[in-house]
């Protein structure tokens, strides 16, 4: 999580970053999101993209489709799509997944109406609402949970709902008075902001001053990775260098990478056009996808970057990305993260930022970085591993309650023993997170399932013991 997002963050901790409440009528909380719209060039706060689903089932029988969509049609509720498919643990039934939007204190009120209907032909317990609004803890009624995507496409919905557009730098940016490097800046934006999953991503042409930079930064970052850097690390680098273009006179390219990394951990690259906020964050990770910036930081200061760049992604995140198994461990954080409530993504995300941005562990008693934040930067780099930073050891009550700063070098890191340690921690850190449900990826269908039925644990039993037959038949291979 870089300083940027994270000092959005911090300045509302109250609620998801760059969003507005108001009460109701009735005292219930209602959020206005604020994304960056680049047509117009500006901000816009608007409930008219609040997108909700709602999810429900209903027995296989004519006309069952045409009843459960009533209650929709009689209230005026605008579907914007609607998928099937059979449920798995009720061959007599069908699931249906319904995304709709609401503009205002009016739909909503004929919202509640209509899934009060719909209740009266499925079942209570057969239709669950899916909302990206923050949900009021004291409506004791309301069955909302925040949305989040379920496939891999569903990214796409986070392309309009960054927090500030690429080309738009604050005053004390390096690059703020330069106005090529404003106009690449936008470039790059537009880029990623136009792109869809699926397509390959853009191919772009580096200038003289870009290669300048991005030759100053690899160069002097690459005398330190033998010292202080993880194995796993060092492991993979060589690789990178041999499969990706990765060397001092030219930017790999992110399809490229991305095509490497897939084949190695199954993790990908998505451009993005600014910053997000942690939610939507840490929900790509959970789909093995890493949003990243294509633009390279400013060539005044080529050791200094306000928010991340190509530099940090390609050189701090890239690497770790390739290893399995802290692959595992980044989609543990992203997995945790859907459906969460917010105080939850405010302490997955500050877990996110003393791990993989600036995770420290010991290798055969010597401290190694692994963070992002600490390997793509030479002054963090050294200071992680010296002595006189402070190092705590690694217990998710203790990091959670950690503040930190976010535009100068950490003062304490958490020290992990490995990978697969940190991620059993998380996972058990996660179990407290209050939800009806668990979750779980299908790498299959690059797809998220909602594991709350005891249909779903019994399909699960049965795949894994699929697989531990798999196991067993070539332990005995090995055995003759």
């Amino acid at each position: 999580m870089d300083a940027k997002r994270r000092k959005a963050d911090n300045e509302d901790a109250a609620s998801e970053p760059a969003t507005k409440s108001s009460k109701s009528a009735s005292d219930r909380k209602v959020t206005y999101h604020q994304y960056w719209n680049p047509s117009s060039k500006e901000y816009v706060s608007t409930m008219g993209s609040e997108k909700m689903s709602v999810v429900f089932s209903i027995p296989h029988q004519p006309s069952a489709l045409v009843k459960a969509l009533t209650p929709f049609q009689n209230n005026s509720i605008n579907l914007t799509h609607i998928e099937s498919r059979p449920l798995a643990e009720d061959e007599n039934k069908y699931k249906f997944l319904c995304n709709l939007e609401i503009c205002n204190e009016d739909d909503e009120k004929r919202l509640k109406k209509a899934i009060s209907e719909l209740k009266e032909i499925s079942g209570r317990d057969c239709v669950k609402v899916l909302s990206r609004r923050d949900i009021d803890k004291k409506d004791s009624e309301s069955e909302e949970v925040p949305w989040f995507p379920i496939k891999i496409s569903e990214l796409d919905r986070f392309a309009s709902q960054i927090l500030s557009y690429g080309s738009e730098l604050d005053a004390d940016h390096p690059g703020f008075t330069d106005e090529v490097y404003r106009k690449r800046r936008k470039m790059f934006a537009d880029i990623a902001y136009n792109y869809k999953h699926g397509e390959p991503i853009p191919q772009v042409e580096y200038n003289e001053a870009e290669l300048a930079t991005w030759r100053t930064v690899f160069t002097k970052l690459s005398t330190l990775f033998e010292t202080h850097a993880c194995k796993e690390f060092r492991k993979v680098w060589p690789l990178l260098v041999q499969n990706c273009n990765y060397n001092k006179d030219t930017i790999p390219q992110l399809q490229q990478v991305s095509q490497f990394l897939k084949d190695c951990t199954g993790f990908t690259l998505r451009p993005v056009a600014g910053l997000l906020s942690s939610r939507d964050f840490l929900a790509g990770l959970a789909f093995r996808v890493f949003h990243s910036t294509q633009y390279i930081r400013h060539g005044a200061n080529p050791f200094y970057t306000p928010e991340p760049d190509v530099c940090h992604e390609l050189i701090g995140h890239v690497p770790l990305f390739c290893d399995p198994e802290f692959a595992a461990f980044s989609q543990e954080i992203g997995l945790a993260s859907l459906g969460a409530p917010d105080e939850w993504i405010e302490k997955l995300a500050t877990l996110y930022w003393f791990t993989i941005e600036f995770g420290v562990c010991r290798e055969e008693g010597a401290l190694k970085a692994y963070g992002a934040g600490c390997i793509s930067s030479i002054e963090e780099l050294e200071n992680c591993v010296s002595d006189t930073s402070k190092k705590l050891p690694f217990e998710c009550e203790n990091i959670v309650s950690t503040k930190y700063p976010i535009t100068t070098i950490q003062p304490v890191y958490f020290v992990a023993p490995s990978f697969s340690e940190a991620k059993r921690k998380i996972r058990e850190f996660s179990s407290q997170i209050p939800r009806t449900f668990t979750v779980h990826y299908n790498p299959y269908t690059q797809s998220v399932q909602l594991i709350n039925k005891r249909a779903n644990c019994v399909k699960m039993i049965r795949d894994l013991a699929n697989d531990m037959k798999t196991l067993e038949d070539a332990v005995n291979k090995l055995e003759d």
